[in-house]
């Protein structure tokens, strides 16, 4: 039924779930075409701009739609503070209609005795045990009880029965002893012995956070992961990161402890651009030299009571062997390979071993190290013995004889090696090796990696099999991209762009030297670039914010910005914390914050009014061009068979969506303003003819070219002037002088 078509009281029912006064025009458009698509289970591509409200354009038909087919809308993200937008927009849609929602988060930070997964695992098992069993015991008693009085009164066959059930409760006795030597879980034995009835009235009457369940369970003496998992049956709404979707074996999980199938589902993906990398970082296998030490060592206890170890050891002793001759032929032990040992730092540096005819340089050395009676015969026999030192492991610390639940590594590097030489030449997967210094011992080591190309090898999975999705970002376009990166078949489409009013914005592509690499370096380019940026600020009625194509290049133009402006000038620097810096910047007036295109300030963070009123990317700023992303490049080639697909799909169109994402940090309201830059003649429309392949402009979506107006850098502080002028930023104090 199309939404012309649906009548006005049904076209109503989903604005029960729109907790503002009356939605923009476009947000009421793509609820209609989100409540159709739903209706006929097929997913949504929709691309709006910052600060148009998606969110509420996805949620409001996508919980409509679920109340009416009893199915649970589940809403992801991977930016913290879209986590915390989410949780308020739940908390207004709750107040105007109620409806079940919760916030969920992995078990690690929400465990109150700080215990891993497997060790969770064992304790859950084994109190749930213990309370069940004294339940039973309880029971018989009861029975033991009623028999005792049947058989005071003469009833013989009570007595005789009541004999049985002593019996019974001996042994139970004997077995709770035992029980109560295992280790247990105090919180969750709370759990299983406690009414939950307050604390899923408590859960429902608001939407409560995970930090809000931790503190109820903190404060109760209960533990608050299994409670909130227990208590998600059946929602309206579940709130959670991209980790519970995208990874198949939790989202199974996680889907069970919904009590709904994948086709009850409809997921709602926030700032879906990053789904991308998102499901290659959860298809990625590793292994580190460090735990295949530790499974030597694991099998040295082995060799005198298990063949099975020896033969465990020929092969993943042959593979650290090889790992370790790899990375040290790929970095030079002696500082004579293509960088030197004491150039690795505390961060993964990869050091490639793809081959182009052949199997990559690890598998070599590992076949060249390997002597045994062959690798698959070796591997089933340590893979065997893995399960059986888990098996083991777990009954230790179920039984109490184990104080932590031990992980058994051997079976960890056998099924690593297992995969990679299984699938190490398969069309997506790259190998590849890594060497980082250990922050402790200063001891470098390896590692070993099977990365995942394709994203689609995975999303593709997750959309045939629930019931719909709706992938929603700023930067979307080109949706045929999206949608074949992904795997998603025939989706529905819709775009909407700034309905702010356009006279209120300013896109400027500056004519300056294009940064190549070749004249990057090159003193009277950098004097002109950070000329503009300088005039800019200058002229700019609040604070500026500058993106780079690096931390590195975003320090350079610090330095020689803050030469030239009065305000103070903040530098973004790598491996620190952005929230404090971005704290203090907005605190300020008249500022210039220079950062990171590819950190964490580029998207899923607001600059409203004068946090920051210009806003600039300087630079086309690709990706570092390493040998994984010249695979990605190679498995997009192969893989989608179109001319430059490579190169389109896995570093242009990426890159221009993050560009686009820093240019959308302001104008996030109807009565915002500001100055959006891009500062490189790449961006120009007149490079489409006088670039040509250079040129990135036809890259942006047609709405957004229109906008964009070509200025010479000598003229772009009048034109600055000119518009905040235009929109009194100043007020009575005026604008500065030119």
């Amino acid at each position: 039924m199309a939404a012309s078509d649906r009548d006005a009281d049904a076209d109503a029912e989903y604005l029960r779930f729109f907790p503002k006064p009356s939605p923009y025009e476009n947000q009421r458009e793509a609820m209609d075409r989100i409540r159709d698509a739903l209706d006929e289970e097929r997913d949504v591509l929709f691309e709006g701009a910052c600060g148009t409200g998606k969110t509420l354009a996805s949620l409001a038909p996508a919980l409509d739609h679920a109340r009416e087919e009893d199915k649970t809308v589940v809403i992801t993200t991977n930016v913290h503070q879209q986590m915390r937008q989410f949780v308020r927009d739940a908390r207004e849609i709750h107040a105007g209609e109620p409806i079940r929602a919760v916030v969920f988060r992995g078990k690690g930070s929400m465990c109150h005795i700080d215990v891993d997964y497997q060790e969770c695992q064992v304790l859950r098992d084994n109190t749930y045990e213990l309370a069940e069993t004294e339940r039973d015991r309880r029971q018989l008693e009861r029975q033991q009880e009623e028999l005792l009085d049947a058989a005071r009164e003469g009833d013989d066959d009570a007595a005789e029965a009541r004999s049985a059930i002593v019996d019974e409760l001996e042994a139970l006795d004997d077995e709770l002893d035992d029980l109560r030597e295992q280790n247990v879980c105090e919180r969750y034995y709370e759990n299983l012995t406690a009414e939950s009835d307050e604390f899923v009235s408590w859960l429902y009457d608001d939407v409560r956070t995970p930090d809000d369940v931790y503190d109820y369970a903190e404060e109760n003496g209960l533990c608050g992961y299994e409670l909130l998992k227990d208590a998600m049956e059946g929602v309206d709404l579940a709130v959670c990161n991209y980790h519970h979707l995208l990874d198949p074996g939790i989202r199974a999980q996680f889907f069970r402890w919904l009590d709904r199938d994948p086709e009850d589902v409809v997921v709602v993906f926030d700032e879906a651009h990053n789904v991308e990398d998102a499901a290659r970082d959860h298809a990625s296998k590793a292994l580190t030299e460090n735990t295949l030490g530790e499974a030597l060592n694991e099998l040295a206890g082995e060799t005198e009571t298990d063949a099975r170890a020896e033969y465990a050891e020929n092969v993943l002793r042959a593979f650290r062997d090889a790992l370790v001759e790899t990375y040290e032929g790929g970095v030079g032990p002696h500082g004579d390979g293509p960088r030197s040992f004491d150039a690795i730092g505390e961060n993964w540096a990869d050091v490639p071993v793809a081959n182009d005819e052949k199997r990559d340089d690890l598998t070599l050395a590992f076949l060249q190290a390997y002597e045994g009676r062959g690798i698959g015969k070796d591997l089933d026999a340590a893979i065997s013995l893995g399960e059986d030192l888990e098996e083991a492991y777990e009954d230790a610390y179920r039984n109490g004889e184990a104080t932590t639940r031990e992980e058994c590594q051997t079976l960890q590097a056998a099924e690593f090696v297992d995969a990679y030489l299984t699938d190490g030449d398969a069309l997506g997967q790259y190998p590849t090796a890594a060497v980082r210094r250990d922050a402790g011992t200063n001891e470098v080591y390896g590692r070993a990696e099977l990365y995942t190309c394709i994203p689609r090898d995975v999303t593709a999975e997750l959309f045939d099999a629930v019931h719909a999705s709706v992938l929603m970002s700023a930067t979307l376009r080109p949706f045929d991209v999206t949608g074949e990166i992904l795997g998603l078949d025939d989706p529905v489409t819709m775009a909407y762009g700034l309905e702010f009013p356009e006279e209120r914005r300013r896109t400027f592509a500056v004519d300056t030297e294009p940064l190549f690499s070749s004249n990057r370096d090159d003193p009277d380019v950098q004097d002109a670039v950070a000329g503009v940026l300088a005039d800019a600020a200058e002229f700019t009625a609040g604070n500026s914010l500058f993106f780079f194509p690096s931390y590195g290049e975003a320090e350079r133009y610090h330095a020689l910005v803050e030469r030239a402006v009065a305000g103070t000038c903040y530098l973004d620097r790598a491996g620190e914390p952005a929230e404090e810096l971005r704290e203090r910047f907005v605190a300020d007036d008249d500022a210039v914050l220079c950062t990171s295109l590819w950190g964490t300030l580029a998207e899923g963070v607001s600059f409203d009014g004068d946090d920051a009123r210009t806003v600039a990317v300087v630079g086309v700023p690709y990706p570092r061009l390493d040998a994984r992303a010249e695979a990605v490049q190679d498995a997009y080639d192969e893989a989608f068979a179109k001319p430059d697909a490579g190169w389109r799909y896995g570093v242009e169109i990426p890159t221009v969506r993050k560009t686009r994402q820093a240019l959308g940090r302001v104008i996030r309201s109807p009565d915002d303003y500001g100055v959006r830059m891009l500062v490189d003649r790449r961006y120009t429309s007149a490079s489409r003819t006088g670039m040509r392949k250079y040129s990135v402009n036809s890259a942006f979506p047609a709405e957004e070219r229109a906008e964009m107006v070509d200025i010479d850098p000598e003229k772009l502080k009048f034109a600055v002037l000119n518009f905040y002028g235009d929109m009194d930023a100043w007020g009575d104090d005026g604008p500065p002088a030119p």
